[in-house]
């Protein structure tokens, strides 16, 4: 290490102000001023702390370099079959790199990449267990809010949590101003809504309430519902233009096939089970079940060719609407459609969408940055505004609506069988078939990664590149219909094995003991240095230990998972909080263990205070005496700096960081513009 450049400019004017005192007599009887008069001190030369070696680094003392904070969840709701998705929530829009697409005009244009970070951090779901539902999970420490999506049939609502705490509650309220008429059944309608930018959502048309339902493949100006089927149909924005479904019972999304054309008005045909396509003054159908077109029209007779957008009424006739208002289409003698204008030119924008709803009103939006919705008359062609900055119901939406589509949803008892007869309906649970299985839980999320990364020198001084050893993870604890865990997946690849050594890398289960494990499938144990019970774990521990690898060299960069089954459900709090207690054994000697600070060793580990050379953790906490790891968890997939690159010279904020005990920079570690230096790290 280089001597810290603060001690020598402290040393510098010690030696100035020795040199000055010794050169002038000074007593009580005559005090004398080294400095003359008028001449200013000189001032002491404090580097910036992102200009700091590693080691320099002044570290609170109670700070352990955690990415993440720990919350409990309780959801209060009675309500049968209720299910909650839960999400780390923010707004935060991402742009990425430039791409050509096609706008709702029809027209060309370079724009840039943007993606949305509402519904990317599910954490888990579940439904509430005689009336409430408690869970206690991490998220990045960066996050401020969560995201509660519940599901109840088909219906969909939502709220946000301000995190001002560790222990969060929810109670829901039952919207008493829907439900079933005594003398009639009832439907409630929904706008599903798509955007370019990527969003779902959906709005709730007496209320204009809106609740993300899901973040697209691509983002789109097209959407429409086969209503019998539950699922929305959208053709991404750019080429190849692929045609996308979304099944709304299982929450997935699947893309057909390649359209090959582009352009803003779709709309599903019960009637014939296909698919309305329109761009400018062309009308195609589209099979949904591989995206071929089959056939195609003229239409005649629009002012406007661009924009708009496609709906069927409830009798089976087509609108469409263009930037000149909205038309119906009649088929014409030359087996064709003429565009029969029926708005006037009092429209309040440019429509850009459009749906029936169940009273076959007539709702059109505009693409603003919050939307405006109105309802039209399709007969007299009058409208009024509902929703948005224009409007007087004071409900703006904040969102792009780029295309509009209707969801009904009836008042009876609908078909959803319990096919493994656990008191979870089919589709609520995510193992329809297992009695055993219900619901998920997911670190860091469903589709992020976690990084544990190491230094594999201690006791010793390490670079700090913590490459030596690098492992990604996403836990996945599977719960049963009483939300306790039956199974923990535990998915990880090794990204780096920067050390010259043979190491493993385990994970001990602290309030688990070893008689509560069924099974261990998964591990890759080769070196012969790990001993195991019958049910997988390692032998000798007091706890419950797994060692997923021996050797990370042979892990580098494959995908792999390893299984624990309990002999008997346990709950989420004594399964504790992922990634539990992970550790690194160096060089197949099986006593040295490399934990995260201040983490208790395994009943193997050893922590010798006498070996050679300095020893820089003489208490045993895994932290040097200035507050240094030599492991390190991070709530992100990690890219880990090059060999001999220390991480704060790889990751430009990781410094103020580290100097604030976690209060600054707590994002790092993501590739936000400026945040790394790409060229350090590895590829």
């Amino acid at each position: 290490m280089r001597v810290s450049r603060i001690i020598l400019s402290a040393a510098c004017i010690l030696l100035l102000a020795l040199s000055l005192s010794s050169c002038v007599k000074d007593s009580l009887d005559n005090p004398t001023d080294p400095t003359p008069e008028g001449t200013p001190p000189t001032p002491e030369v404090e580097v910036p702390v992102d200009e700091l070696e590693i080691t320099e680094l002044k570290i609170p003392a109670n700070f352990d370099f955690n990415t993440e904070e720990e919350v409990t969840l309780t959801i209060n709701d009675n309500t049968p079959n209720a299910k909650y998705y839960v999400y780390a929530y923010n707004d935060q829009v991402v742009l990425g790199e430039e791409f050509i697409f096609l706008n709702e005009e029809e027209e060309e244009e370079t724009g840039v990449e943007v993606s949305v970070d509402n519904l990317n951090h599910l954490i888990f779901s579940g439904i509430p267990s005689g009336g409430s539902l408690e869970q206690t999970f991490v998220i990045p420490a960066y996050y401020e809010k969560l995201y509660l999506k519940r599901k109840e049939g088909f219906k969909f609502s939502s709220a946000i949590i301000n995190i001002t705490g560790n222990s969060l509650t929810h109670n829901y309220i039952p919207d008493t101003g829907k439900g079933a008429s005594a003398n009639k059944a009832m439907v409630e309608d929904y706008l599903y809504c798509v955007n370019g930018g990527g969003e779902m959502f959906q709005v709730d048309p007496l209320t204009g309430a809106y609740t993300f339902i899901s973040d697209m493949p691509m983002g789109s100006w097209t959407a429409a519902i086969d209503q019998e089927n539950q699922l929305v149909y959208s053709i991404g924005r750019s080429k190849p233009y692929p045609l996308m479904k979304y099944d709304i019972a299982a929450d997935t999304w699947t893309t057909v096939g390649d359209l090959g054309l582009g352009g803003p008005r779709l709309d599903y045909n019960k009637n014939d089970g296909l698919l309305y396509f329109s761009t400018r003054d062309k009308l195609y159908t589209v099979d949904p079940q591989n995206a071929n077109i089959l056939s195609n029209w003229d239409i005649v007779g629009l002012h406007k060719k661009n924009g708009g957008d496609l709906a069927f009424a409830a009798d089976g006739t087509i609108f469409l609407c263009s930037f000149s208002g909205l038309y119906r289409l009649d088929e014409n003698g030359n087996g064709n459609y003429d565009a029969i204008r029926i708005s006037g030119e009092d429209l309040p924008f440019s429509p850009t969408s459009m749906t029936f709803d169940s009273n076959n009103e007539l709702w059109l939006a505009d693409n603003g940055g919050s939307s405006n919705l109105i309802v039209m008359d399709t007969q007299t062609g009058g409208w009024e505004y509902r929703y948005g900055p224009a409007s007087t119901s004071g409900v703006s939406l904040g969102r792009t609506i780029n295309d509009l589509t209707t969801f009904r949803i009836f008042d009876e008892v609908a078909i959803d069988p319990d096919t493994d007869g656990d008191g979870i309906t089919d589709s609520n649970d995510d193992f329809p078939e297992d009695a055993e299985k219900a619901f998920e839980q997911f670190t860091p999320s469903k589709y992020g990664w976690g990084t544990v990364a190491f230094e594999d020198l201690w006791p010793y001084l390490g670079d700090y590149d913590f490459n030596d050893t690098a492992v990604n993870y996403r836990f996945v604890a599977v719960l049963n219909s009483d939300n306790m865990v039956v199974q923990l997946d535990i998915h990880f690849e090794v990204s780096s094995d920067g050390a010259g050594l043979t190491n493993a890398f385990g994970i001990e289960f602290e309030s688990i003991p070893p008689s509560l494990v069924e099974s261990v499938t998964g591990t890759v144990l080769t070196e012969g240095f790990i001993n195991t019970a019958a049910n997988g774990l390692e032998q000798g521990q007091d706890r419950a230990v797994v060692i997923l690898f021996d050797n990370h060299e042979t892990m580098l960069n494959i995908p792999s998972k390893v299984t624990i089954d309990f002999t008997t459900p346990i709950t989420t709090n004594q399964l504790g909080i992922a990634p539990f207690n992970p550790f690194l054994i160096v060089d197949k000697n099986r006593g040295q263990e490399i934990h995260l600070p201040n983490r208790f060793r395994t009943s193997l580990g050893i922590n010798d205070t006498t070996v050679e050379g300095v020893n820089l953790d003489l208490d045993g906490n895994y932290k040097t005496e200035s507050g240094l790891p030599w492991a390190i968890n991070i709530v992100h997939n990690f890219k880990p700096p090059k060999e001999n690159v220390a991480v704060n010279q790889a990751y430009n904020f990781f410094n103020q960081w580290a100097s604030s005990g976690g209060t600054l920079y707590q994002d790092w570690y993501k590739d936000s513009t400026g945040y790394r230096n790409e060229s350090q790290l590895q590829d």
